[in-house]
């Protein structure tokens, strides 16, 4: 979770009425949750509620930061149930957190996105004699 304090932008991934999907998200961690948010209510709506009172539909969220030259990065993938919220007491708090969606005129749309899983992996370039790099 640390590592992605530090970041604002990662992806999305459910299965939709299409199939796979990853998608662009801007996020914010709050409490322990990632809050995501999103920009068109209607596609989350049809994609991800279940229209039953408590079932949520299983996330994964994915952020990273790789350095394609020096071939090392790192990445996060959190999973999780999206629960969407609706009230503005819920979304009150995050109206102005930087996750506005970046397309002028489109209702904001949050997420609460509470871990149930998280695993990554730090990627570093071996050094000439096949041991792990430096850093």
């Amino acid at each position: 979770m640390e590592l992605l304090a530090n970041r604002m932008l990662g992806r999305l991934f459910y299965t939709s009425r299409y199939g796979p999907t990853a998608l662009p998200v801007t996020y914010r961690i709050d409490e322990g949750s990632i809050i995501l948010g999103t920009w068109d209510p209607v596609l989350f709506d049809e994609d991800l509620r279940t229209g039953i009172a408590q079932a949520e539909y299983e996330v994964a969220i994915e952020v990273d930061q790789i350095d394609v030259d020096a071939r090392e990065g790192w990445f996060v993938l959190v999973r999780g149930a999206a629960h969407h919220l609706d009230t503005e007491a819920e979304h009150e708090s995050f109206i102005d957190a930087g996750l506005e969606p970046w397309v002028e005129g489109v209702p904001p749309h949050f997420i609460r996105v509470n871990p149930t899983s998280t695993w990554g992996n730090r990627i570093r370039r071996r050094d000439a004699d096949g041991g792990p790099g430096t850093g």
